[in-house]
């Protein structure tokens, strides 16, 4: 594991997730009500079923979720209990506050329009007010899409929400099964893929990135970073230089800082101020 000198660093851990209260995010229970809500069109954003539970109906809540990413966590009946207190008939689900958009879908029209796309990769960024953050530092820059895994990622609830300041209504979020696949739809596309990590000695002050044109930039999980597999698919590694004595960065703190960078670029090759 990555020293605390080597990461961005905040709190936060996928395996350590608790569930919201019920007023935070709305609750769906009993397996028929979560599949009716999928066919009729709710976006949900996790799935909790009975281990060991096999039946036609949860069969089918496999196969809708599997056909929209939304991740299904087979987990033990204290757990279900945990998570409400009413008769949950061994599947609960938790409704999502936003409507995940197609990244293909945004990323063609992007380009149909003239204009370069500038996309956030979020790998494991699993703390809610963290990404919320994340996501208003993103709507304030110019981000014209944020791309997060459909598993291990932060939930999108009422506190993701507020801390975003209204950004998560307001910047489409994709939800995307396979990011190693994502990273190289896009490179096919020809967009350039930017890792901020500490990995690498090259400093984005010094280093001559241009962020004028079509980029992503990916950001690493509070944890441990960027995963290997994605930060060797990056076309350039840049660092954040620090003067201070702590050797770490809040994610969304990092996040805002290169984001800014890449907002000043664009807004200088447009002759903006």
């Amino acid at each position: 594991m990555e020293s605390r000198n080597n990461r961005y660093v905040s709190g936060g851990r996928y395996n350590n997730y608790k569930a919201p209260k019920e007023d935070k995010l709305e609750m769906i229970f009993g397996s028929r009500p979560i599949l009716e809500a999928m066919l009729a069109g709710k976006t949900l954003e996790k799935i909790f079923l009975l281990r060991g539970t096999k039946n036609p109906t949860t069969d089918e809540i496999i196969a809708e979720a599997k056909k929209f990413d939304v991740p299904v966590v087979t987990v033990p009946i204290e757990k279900l209990n945990n998570l409400t207190r009413k008769n949950h008939q061994g599947a609960v689900a938790f409704i999502s506050p936003i409507r995940y958009m197609p990244l293909d879908e945004i990323v063609t029209s992007l380009f149909e329009q003239g204009k370069s796309p500038l996309l956030l990769i979020l790998d494991r960024i699993t703390d809610v007010r963290n990404f919320g953050s994340i996501a208003r530092n993103a709507e304030c820059m110019g981000v014209d899409a944020i791309v997060i895994p459909s598993r291990g990622g932060a939930q999108i609830n009422a506190d993701a929400m507020k801390t975003s300041a209204g950004a998560l209504n307001l910047v489409p979020v994709c939800r995307e099964p396979n990011l190693k696949e994502t990273i190289e739809y896009l490179k096919d596309y020809g967009v350039q893929i930017v890792a901020c990590t500490e990995k690498t000695e090259d400093n984005i002050t010094d280093y001559p990135t241009d962020f004028s044109g079509p980029t992503a930039i990916i950001m690493g999980s509070e944890e441990d970073g960027i995963s290997p597999e994605y930060l060797k698919r990056a076309d350039v590694k840049l660092r954040i230089p620090l003067m201070g004595q702590i050797g770490s960065l809040n994610v969304s703190v990092a996040t805002g800082i290169i984001l800014y960078e890449a907002m000043s670029q664009r807004l200088r090759e447009s002759g903006k101020r």
